[in-house]
Order: structure tokens, then sequence, then C-alpha cells
């Protein structure tokens, strides 16, 4: 969005400075005396008659602004006016070599002629240059309308984007459950049209989510009827099918149990409020321990994060079952990362194929599918383990450690303990 304003802004100035560029330059055409070569010819010829007079009356040449000298005047040389000015004088009588130059404090030119006798008509000529107050007003001019152009470009600029910084605002807005907020409908006509467009595109999305998740919900509850009657009808197979038959049930009721599990997390709103991450990481430990699970973590200070206690509890206790299970057991580590809390957990296990690590949030990914026989799981507890910890602001990001397994990362921004906090 900057950059589109930047170019607008810059658009806008050049478009400015060109159109006034262009009318000023008319001005001037129209209003800008009569050029060097339509008036120094008169000059010449006004040059000739003073320098015949003063070789007739010698010193008393009785001119105002010009005199006879027996040398030329002092001053800086203009050396393109001396030869301009020469050239007009062979042009309009006899040759003469005219030198111009400028004194110091005098606002006029002054030229100086060669007599026949040796002397030199010194006599004032104009400037063929604008007054120097009028360079500096047309520069004084100038540097107006690029401030000027700059100020109303940038302005205008910021009035036509207003509506694209608003969708980018709204944009960044956008919460854990992926629904933009209400947006309020005020401002100009585009601005309002602008605002009503998003609103409209956020109750849509919430319906269409909503939607999404009671089909879900109601699926997996339709499932436990036919299930019920196949486990019924199960017990009255052979010993081994039957087997198969209820193995194959319970995947189905865990994969139910699971994509159930997730709609709740989706539309969960768990009160926030400060949880001390160590012990809950000892508590759920302690349990996965008692269950036979391999998991290696030593408490060390104390780490305070804000979230619901029972989805955190619930995120976290599948990270460790995964790491666990697929992992062949995990180590935890926690530790202080600036403003932030961060739990490592690196298991076992061999890993997972590059191409595959975007893909592990998925719902209903298992990238051990050859072993889903002998692995329980339905594929949704990272899924719903993100869920959770993108609800209450953190982060998970997992990868391949260089030695083999994986490493699940958990960050969350760390708060201050409690009054109360013991």
């Amino acid at each position: 969005m900057n950059t589109l304003t930047r170019r607008i802004t810059l658009l806008l100035v050049c478009a400015i400075i060109l159109v006034v560029g262009l009318a000023t330059l008319a001005v001037s055409t129209v209003y800008r005396g009569p050029r060097p070569e339509a008036t120094i010819e008169p000059i010449a010829r006004q040059m000739h008659l003073l320098a015949d007079l003063a070789e007739e009356r010698g010193q008393r040449l009785g001119v105002l602004g010009a005199h006879v000298a027996p040398e030329p005047a002092s001053g800086r040389a203009r050396e393109g006016l001396s030869r301009f000015l020469s050239r007009a004088l062979a042009q309009t009588g006899t040759p003469r070599l005219a030198q111009v130059v400028r004194r110091p404090g005098e606002p006029y030119l002054t030229a100086s002629i060669p007599l026949s006798d040796g002397r030199y008509l010194i006599a004032e000529m104009p400037e063929f240059r604008p007054p120097v107050d009028n360079a500096r007003v047309l520069v004084g001019w100038i540097v107006l309308i690029i401030v000027g152009s700059i100020a109303i470009s940038v302005f205008a600029a910021r009035m036509i984007t207003r509506p694209i910084a608003m969708i980018e605002k709204a944009i960044a807005s956008i919460g854990p459950d992926g629904v933009l907020g209400l947006i309020p409908e005020a401002g100009s006509r585009e601005m309002q049209a602008t605002a009503r467009a998003l609103n409209r595109l956020s109750a849509r999305l919430r319906q269409a989510t909503e939607s999404r998740m009671r089909l879900v919900a109601a699926a997996g509850h339709d499932l436990r009827t036919p299930m019920t009657r196949m486990r019924l009808r199960a017990e009255f197979l052979p010993d081994e099918d039957r087997e198969k038959w209820l193995a194959d049930l319970d995947e189905l009721d865990r994969i139910a149990d699971s994509a159930i599990q997730l709609v709740r997390e989706e539309v969960n709103t768990d009160k926030r409020e400060p949880i001390r991450l160590d012990r809950l990481l000892i508590d759920i430990v302690d349990e996965l321990r008692a269950q036979g699970r391999d998991l290696d973590y030593v408490p060390v200070g104390r780490f305070w994060v804000e979230a619901g206690p029972l989805a955190l509890t619930r995120a976290l206790r599948n990270l460790l079952i995964n790491a666990a299970t697929h992992g062949k057991g995990a180590r935890l580590k926690l530790e202080q990362q600036g403003d932030r809390v961060a739990l490592t957990i690196t298991d076992r296990g061999p890993g997972i194929a590059p191409e595959l690590i975007e893909q592990v949030f998925e719902p209903f990914f298992r990238p051990d599918i050859a072993r889903r026989k002998s692995v329980p799981g339905a594929g949704l507890g990272l899924a719903i383990a993100r869920e959770i910890i993108n609800r209450f602001g953190g982060t998970i990001e997992i990868a391949n450690h260089p030695k083999g397994g994986l490493v699940q990362t958990v960050i969350f921004k760390a708060v201050k303990a409690p009054s109360n906090a013991y």
C-alpha cells in the first residue's frame, strides 16, 4: 500500500509541476521583452552616433552616461556581449571592436568603443537578461509550486488509497478464527461502501465456517448410530473376523471423536487467564508417564503465559502424545527468550520427509500410512493443537532435527505472575 501511495503521489506531483511549468512558460513567452537581436541594432547605431560626436568634439561630449577616456573601462569582462555588440556595430556602420565589462557596484554594463584617435568612448548599455529580482521571484515561484504540489499530492494520494488502507487494516485484524472484525461504516461514500462490503464478506465467512462446523459435528454424531449397530452385528462373527471389525470400528470411533473435538475447539471461547506453564507441563508429563509414555522433562524456573487452561492442556497433551507415540519418546525444554516463553519438544523418531513438513497440520494427515494399523490416532492431534495455540496468540513450528527426529517449537508471549501466585 505504501508503494502505491508513493506512486500516486509522484504521478500527481509530476502532473502538477508539468502543467504549471507549461503555463509559466506560456506566460513568460507572451510577456517577455523583445529579443536581444531586436534591441542591439538601435544600441549599436547610438554607439556609432556617440563615437562620431566624440571624435568631433573631443572631451566635450555633453551626453549623459557617456564620456571619452584614454583607456577602456575596467571591470569583469563580458566576452559574449563584447562579440555580440562588435558584430552589431559592423552591421550598422564602421566596424569597431567593442569591449563590454561590468563595473563593481553598478547596475548597468559599460561598453568601451575605440575611436580613431586612440581614445575610447565609455558608454552605459543595458544587460540583456531578466533582472536579478525577477530571477529570485521565479525561483521562489518554482519552489512554491513544488512544495504545494507535494502537499496536495500526498493528501490526494492518501484520500485515494484510504479504502485500500482500510482493507489492509481489516486483513491485519483477522483473528485466529479467520473472521474479520466489524468495521465502522463511516466516512466518505467510497469508505462506507468499502466497509459495508467487508462486513458482508465477514458475515458470509462466519456463516460458512459455522455451517461447516455444524456439518462436521452432525456427521460425527450421526456416525455413532450405525457404528453401534455394526458393533452388535460383529458379535455374531467368527473370532478372527470379529477382531478386525472391532479394530476398524475403534478407528472410526476415534476419527469421529477427533472431528467433533476439532469443531468444538474452533468454536470454543475459553476465558484467558495467567497459567504457570512449567507446572502445567509437570502435570501432563506425570499423567502420560503413568500411561507408559517415555518423556524426559526437568523443570527449570517459573514461566507464566496467558491462555485457557483446559484448552492449553489439551493442546500440549496432543503434542506430547504425538511425540511419545510416533517419535518413540521425547525430551522437553522450557526457556525464556526475551519477552517470549519457548517450549521445545524433541522426539527420537524417524522424522518426516521434507516435502511433507508443510502438511503436518492438515486435518487427518498421517505420514505413517503404512503403520496406521499399529499406531493409533486419526491425524487430528496436531491440527487441534495448532488451533488452540493460535487462538491464544502463540505459534507452533515443526522441523526435522539434524540428528533425526522432529522438533516441535511452541512459543507464547510471557506475562507477569499474578499478585496471588505462589
